[in-house]
């Protein structure tokens, strides 16, 4: 099994509380070598997904029975558009934990997977009443970009129309909310309509969470141009302005379809076997199967 390279300054130690608990299961040793590479995951998502991808897959070979490596890993195969494994890991970490938190990603990872329609019905499943204010909005946008998918463009808006998005109070979901309404009634063509909500967006995304601003200023018909060009535009003043680059959804990328089988000699060629015995009870059937894609 290949290992990564892990900084020093990297001691396992930050990681959540609640994942700590989860790694208690593991022998010690492998628990710490477990936990270092859940932090390099996480420092690693937004910045470089890839990277952080392939220090999920060194986690989940170590530790494939532990919900939140299988949750890290879920997210990592998200964030590189390996939808099929990202289900797959999902699935897995809500059945070992019964946690309906991953309800609307797991929709959303159907999206990516070309099936819009499998989303929408998950909308319409129980587990959404189970789900705080936070998760049912997230699951809002995930069926408004269903009903997008599928080119239903004013079901998307009716789709986010909800006391949530009247409101004026400002949560940390507001953001996304407003800009999602404002990005759907641009595609129902209501592009009025749509200006006054992409203000609204701007207003509550103190953190920069989405790209209101550039969209607001796009409608405007503001052009941008590098300013590393500058002078180049000051000598050629005839030259076109750059025209600010539209934000691009990828919805139907698929990723490979792949299980995580572990394996014994791996994991054995880095600790010993009285380390490993806490897996020996293990039934292999209790995982998930993948799901199989549908043409």
């Amino acid at each position: 099994m290949k290992r990564l390279p892990i900084p020093d300054d990297v001691t396992g130690f930050e990681i959540d509380a609640d994942v700590k608990q989860d790694l208690k299961s593991l022998p010690k040793t492998l628990a710490d070598d477990v936990a270092r590479n859940l932090v390099m995951v996480a420092r690693l998502l937004d910045s470089e997904p890839e990277e952080a991808y392939n220090y999920s897959r060194v986690a989940l070979r170590l530790a494939s029975r532990v919900a939140s490596v299988r949750e890290a890993a879920g997210f990592a195969s998200y964030m590189t558009q390996r939808y099929s494994e990202a289900l797959t890991e999902f699935r897995a970490a809500k059945r070992m934990t019964g946690r309906v938190d991953l309800w609307p990603v797991m929709a959303d990872c159907e999206r990516g997977l070309g099936r819009p329609e499998r989303a929408l019905a998950m909308a319409g499943e129980p587990e959404v009443k189970q789900l705080d204010k936070a998760g049912q909005v997230e699951m809002r946008l995930v069926a408004a970009g269903a009903r997008a998918d599928l080119e239903q463009f004013d079901a998307a808006v009716v789709t986010l129309q909800s006391p949530e998005l009247a409101s004026s109070a400002i949560h940390p979901w507001t953001a996304r909310l407003r800009y999602g309404y404002a990005d759907a009634l641009i595609a129902a063509g209501r592009a009025d309509e749509a200006r006054e909500w992409f203000v609204k967006a701007v207003e509550a995304d103190t953190d920069g969470s989405t790209n209101a601003a550039e969209r607001l200023a796009e409608i405007d018909g503001v052009e941008f141009t590098d300013a590393l060009d500058e002078e180049s535009e000051v000598e050629d003043e005839g030259a076109e302005a750059v025209e600010p680059a539209r934000r691009q959804i990828d919805k139907d990328d698929v990723g490979e379809d792949r299980m995580i089988f572990e394996d014994e000699e791996d994991v054995e060629e880095f600790y010993d076997e009285d380390d490993l015995e806490i897996d020996e009870d293990y039934d292999e059937d209790s995982l998930e199967e993948q799901p199989k894609k549908q043409g």
